[in-house]
């Protein structure tokens, strides 16, 4: 499997930035792992969005959603896309409709954010969408899907993506989480953890959503990843400084995720 960045921001973006957003790539197949501000227009940059056959959303915080509303108008309004001619392109009658994969309750929110503005079944019409079951799995090609409750501040979950196809590996993904024995447990000897490491210190609060470098190179090692990368970590907080806290727990080299890399796995 091919994991290209797209964007590793957290909920405001970097400098010329985009929040969270990952391309999975095996053979022909292409899934996109979260589409949260920003990312449509660096998708623009590796692939026709016309080619992605799905589009998984590990929970519906705006920076992990967001631009799947200006992707919706693309699939909606392109002329590639209508059913007459328009300038160069002939018209279709089989519009591109990528599958959409959102948690419990995607649908609703969908409709309330972009209803604001009278269009409430946008998004749910450029796509295939479908509410997954958190303890079930989806598949998209020889891609295979597999979910896991992590804490958050609503419900959110972690991704694994591995591949039917011989000598491909398996992706974690931990989405956004606070301290997690279960993400540790879902991530165990994967081979290549992408974790948050958002925080220079733990909440103020003592409510808990995020983690530190230093806590997620504690996840990789307690959970035997043989690759770790740290991502969601705005610009302003040194890169650094961020690996340097990661690899202390991890035990040996991590990475700190930047937009347009890419993991072979």
């Amino acid at each position: 499997m091919r994991v290209t960045v797209l964007g590793k921001s957290p909920s405001w973006q970097d400098a010329g930035g985009a929040c969270s957003g990952y391309l999975v790539q095996e053979g022909d197949t292409t899934l996109l792992l979260d589409c949260g501000n920003g990312v449509f227009s660096k998708l623009r940059r590796h692939l026709d969005y016309l080619d992605v056959d799905a589009v998984v959303i590990s929970h519906l915080h705006a920076d992990h959603f967001l631009d799947l509303v200006p992707y919706s108008y693309a699939l909606t309004y392109a002329p590639r896309q209508q059913p007459v001619p328009v300038h160069v392109w002939p018209g279709t009658d089989s519009p591109a409709k990528p599958v959409l994969h959102v948690p419990p309750g995607g649908r609703d929110v969908f409709r309330r954010v972009v209803g604001t503005w009278g269009n409430e079944d946008l998004v749910e019409n450029a796509f295939d969408l479908r509410e997954y079951d958190p303890e079930g799995e989806v598949s998209c090609g020889p891609l295979r899907v597999r979910f896991h409750p992590v804490p958050h501040y609503l419900p959110t979950h972690a991704v694994e993506v591995t591949s039917n196809l011989n000598g491909s590996g398996r992706l974690t993904y931990g989405a956004d989480c606070s301290p997690s024995p279960e993400l540790v447990e879902f991530a165990r000897e994967t081979d290549l953890l992408l974790i948050e490491a958002t925080l220079p210190r733990p909440e103020r609060t003592g409510v808990r959503g995020h983690l530190t470098p230093a806590e997620a190179g504690a996840h990789g090692r307690d959970a035997a990843a043989r690759r770790l990368v740290i991502t969601h970590v705005s610009d302003e907080l040194g890169e650094r400084w961020a690996r340097d806290e990661a690899e202390k727990t991890f035990g040996g080299p991590v990475e700190v995720a930047r937009e347009g890399a890419v993991y072979v796995v």
